[in-house]
């Protein structure tokens, strides 16, 4: 099998094949679509790792045309192109960190106290040896850049606490309405994100709190954008008062493998 998996791969190196990059990622949302479910009412999604074993071949070839790309060539891409490879190689390869070491009961039990998953440096991309980390932080939210809080409804962390996989690649066409409704599945989410009318408190996702400054940067605070998003977050009688500021109550995070049973 690796063998097989070199082969592929080396054949996928050729300056040709690179210079046709399928900027629908084709070959990603078709094993999205075969083994990602939605769930819980469409707000959560659980992934088949098991079916994305024996899909070893054809995940090895979608990342291989992803490290294949340039950093030219990436360059030259329009915005929301650059930014959907980097959210589509940022998933892509987080599976491929789980089938690495599967079967597990959480990614974070992988690696160890010095070496955390995202700090693995294991993806060949854009001329470089990569981590997850690097991806987001470096890459995706980089100041000035992209510039888009929506991404943290996109990128996924394989845990059942994150936004769910979607059963599709993003695509450039439609990026804005994949945000959108990733954004609204995550805060209609009662089991993550509610506003509890009882205690006068918006009770969300860490998220939210590791990541309070992105908001911030789009909606002028984080009270502001939960504020806004108040009609996704209770039914009508139980939202937040006019000209209130409720306070915000961060829930535990589940780092739960997001797999299906």
């Amino acid at each position: 099998m690796r063998t097989l998996l070199l082969s592929l791969m080396l054949w996928l190196s050729s300056p040709l094949y690179a210079s046709n990059f399928d900027h629908e990622h084709a070959q990603w949302s078709e094993l999205l679509e075969q083994h990602v479910a939605w769930v819980n009412q469409g707000v959560a999604s659980t992934v088949d790792y098991r079916g994305f074993q024996q899909d070893q071949a054809e995940l090895a070839s979608y990342l291989a045309t992803l490290s294949n790309v340039s950093r030219q060539q990436f360059d030259g891409w329009s915005r929301d192109r650059r930014l959907v490879f980097l959210l589509n190689a940022y998933n892509a390869f987080t599976v491929q960190l789980i089938l690495d070491h599967y079967p597990l009961e959480s990614i974070k039990d992988i690696g160890g106290l010095f070496s955390s998953p995202w700090k693995q440096a294991f993806i060949p991309l854009l001329g470089q040896s990569l981590s997850l980390d690097q991806i987001e932080h470096t890459l995706i939210r980089a100041p000035g850049v992209y510039d888009e809080p929506r991404i943290h409804f996109a990128a996924n962390c394989a845990s059942v606490g994150c936004p769910a996989l979607r059963s599709e690649a993003f695509v450039a066409s439609t990026l804005d309405g994949q945000l959108e409704d990733s954004q609204r599945r995550f805060l209609k989410d009662r089991s993550r994100n509610r506003f509890d009318s009882a205690s006068g408190s918006f009770q969300v996702s860490k998220i939210f709190a590791w990541y309070a400054e992105d908001f911030a940067k789009r909606w002028g605070s984080l009270d502001n954008y939960l504020i806004q998003q108040a009609p996704l977050l209770s039914p009508p009688a139980q939202r937040p008062a006019a000209n209130s500021t409720p306070r915000i109550e961060y829930l535990d995070y589940d780092w739960s493998l997001n797999q299906s049973s």
